[in-house]
């Protein structure tokens, strides 16, 4: 496992939420999943040069533990750790948290695989996993 964290911040926009007033919960995988391809390209991968590869970075699980809704004008951020479970699969450990207090929102474990011409391969044989911090 890598040390190393990515932080994206966010605000909270009036029509993320529900009718209750809090994040409808749907939104919470668009920052997830907004933070994952900012640190990516932090990282010199490109979903859309990838994909002109034929590689493809694929989305296999989605495991998030809510924790406390956000609310409008919240601002927080969206944390990333990348590391490699088995021979497939990359794993994104992800939280969210909320900046005024750092009390977290939502943990998160995201796993996907890396598709070469639409068949799964090691994912160091798709992308240098230690541009991720992964050895």
């Amino acid at each position: 496992m890598t040390d190393t964290i990515y932080e994206l911040e966010f605000l909270v926009r009036d029509y993320e939420l529900d009718l209750q007033g809090i994040v409808n919960n749907s939104n919470y995988q668009h920052y997830l999943e907004h933070a994952r391809h900012e640190f990516l390209f932090t990282k010199n991968i490109d979903f859309a040069k990838l994909h002109d590869e034929e590689t493809d970075l694929v989305v296999t699980r989605v495991e998030m533990d809510f924790k406390y809704p956000l609310k409008t004008r919240d601002k927080f951020v969206v944390t990333v750790k990348a590391l490699k479970e088995g021979n497939l699969k990359i794993v994104f450990e992800q939280s969210i948290l909320r900046l005024q207090d750092r009390k977290v929102i939502l943990n998160a474990k995201i796993t996907g695989v890396c598709l070469k011409k639409g068949r799964p391969v090691k994912p160091e044989d798709a992308i240098d996993l230690t541009t991720l911090g992964i050895n």
